[in-house]
């Protein structure tokens, strides 16, 4: 890879008209490392993002006032002054300022939105260059507590890994930031005061699973703790109830009723708490979904639509909502269930989101090759889908490929502290049925990331990969990662084009 210095020297220092200059970069990056798109005019200075030694930087030639808040250093090539600086979550924001194109905004409206989970800081250029001529929102910036936990970052981190993708692609169509799988309203609030556009609300911890299964006696007690005006509100709008939605009918039985009140009661309160209290006191758009599929047992299209209802009543403007659908929705493969039967009940939620008017959401959408079809079909083009593994595993990949060595250190450490990560993350994979790494040669270990057993194992031990220390307290794999995925740039950045776009094509988006 060549100089940034030489394209300041070749171009910058006689030519000033920007899409000149963009054109000699794009046709000689692999000589200069300066990325087209990036090129912009700020006054008379030239901004630009390009490939250094070991990090990318932003290269600022020329002076204006807007970018006199960048902090880096300066410097001189052939008499014009220029800036170094490195791609911070402080000169992050002195260019979201320039350019708004490059901050997060809400997508309510937009009939389908992605989000692409980067936890590594690295896919969202192979994420934009996919989605860049679709009709696809995409959500860049998507990380849940646990995941920054898990990694070390922070959500100026994800927003800024976002933000400078944006900006090294040129991409000004929008983009959106999820602050994922929130449950608290600390984590609420953190998330909006940093900028975030999205907030999934989960509400797994104010489901009551234990009602889904119990006998009447127990639903009655558990039902008499709500309040008077609670009961007889819900008895006077859905008891004995025959509800039609589009094609579809249900009937809400007093123990219907009874048992959803129980089970989703919690979830509802706590929902307009956070929604009242915290988000529509935010001063801006905020797209809002509920997320209720953490429950131990799939959501009935009555409980579905009782929630809806009540949270509707109560005045949350819902963009979308996300269901425990039938089946296993497991970690980096593909579904597993009866597909018919999934079919057939997905089609009725799409039916009830559809009549409210928001969007039905899918977690857990990585690989979910078999359900895309049914997605993009009975949603009529109008739903959200998040992903976010399967990104880090094409890391994984391209590091198998690369730099094997790694590889099988990181694969070994997965291993070992496979249990601890069980904690987080719910798979089926079965260690016995991975091959033995030692029965392995090198160009055989991409193929791992092909088996279902082995993918899951990577993917959920990311955090202890990425945090893992020696015992001098330096990164045991994080630091050598880093410096691969640098090297291969853009094959991965292609790896994640091809995969995530054979999940735009079971969509019917491509």
């Amino acid at each position: 890879m060549g100089n940034w210095k030489d394209f300041v020297k070749d171009f910058c220092t006689k030519e000033k008209n920007i899409e000149v200059l963009r054109a000699e970069a794009e046709k000689a990056f692999g000589n200069y490392g300066v990325y087209p798109r990036s090129i912009n005019e700020v006054g008379n200075a030239i901004v630009m993002m390009a490939r250094g030694e070991n990090e990318k930087c932003l290269v600022v030639v020329g002076e204006d006032s807007r970018l006199q808040e960048l902090k880096g250093n300066q410097t001189e090539e052939n008499g014009l002054k220029v800036k170094v600086c490195p791609l911070s979550n402080e000169n992050c924001y002195v260019i979201r300022k320039i350019f708004p194109y490059t901050n997060p905004q809400p997508h309510k409206g937009k009939n389908i939105t992605i989000g692409l989970g980067d936890r590594l800081g690295l896919a969202s250029p192979g994420h934009i260059r996919l989605i860049r001529d679709l009709d696809v929102f995409p959500v860049l910036a998507q990380q849940s507590i646990r995941e920054l936990n898990l990694t070390g970052r922070t959500y100026e981190d994800v927003i800024s890994a976002a933000a400078w993708a944006v900006f090294q692609e040129g991409y000004t169509k929008g983009y959106g930031a999820d602050g994922d799988h929130l449950k608290t309203a600390e984590e609420v609030k953190m998330s909006l005061n940093v900028g975030m556009t999205m907030i999934t609300l989960d509400c797994s911890e104010h489901i009551d699973n234990s009602a889904a299964h119990a006998g009447l006696s127990e639903l009655r007690e558990k039902y008499s703790r709500f309040t008077e005006e609670e009961r007889e509100r819900w008895e006077r709008k859905y008891l004995n109830r025959d509800v039609k939605i589009g094609n579809y009918s249900f009937h809400i039985s007093e123990e219907d009723l009874i048992r959803m009140a129980c089970v989703y009661g919690g979830a509802i309160r706590h929902t307009l708490d956070i929604y009242h209290n915290i988000i529509a006191k935010c001063g801006r758009p905020i797209d809002f979904e509920m997320s209720i599929d953490e429950t131990l047992t799939p959501t009935s299209p009555a409980s579905h639509y009782f929630v809806a209802q009540e949270l509707i009543d109560g005045g949350v403007e819902i963009t979308s909502l996300a269901p425990r659908f039938c089946g296993e929705f497991q970690k980096g493969i593909d579904y597993i269930g009866d597909l018919k039967q999934f079919t057939d009940e997905f089609a009725v939620h799409a039916a009830i989101a559809d009549h409210f008017g928001y969007k039905i959401s899918v977690h857990s959408g990585s690989d979910k090759f078999k359900v895309f079809p049914v997605v993009g079909e009975k949603t009529n083009g109008r739903y959200h889908l998040k992903t976010a593994g399967t990104n880090w595993l094409e890391a994984v990949r391209v590091i198998a490929r690369h730099k094997p060595d790694l590889y099988r250190r990181m694969h070994a450490f997965a291993l070992e502290h496979l249990e601890d990560a069980k904690k987080y993350y719910h798979i089926g994979a079965k260690v016995e049925n991975i091959p033995a790494l030692e029965t392995l040669a090198d160009s055989e270990l991409p193929e791992l990331m092909n088996r279902d057993d082995s993918r899951q194992v990577m993917h959920i031990t990311y955090g202890h990969i990425l945090q893992a220390k020696d015992e001098n307290g330096n990164p045991l794999f994080k630091d050598e990662l880093y410096k691969v995925l640098y090297e291969y740039e853009e094959e991965y950045a292609n790896a994640l084009k091809k995969h995530i776009g054979r999940h735009l094509e079971g969509l019917g988006l491509l």
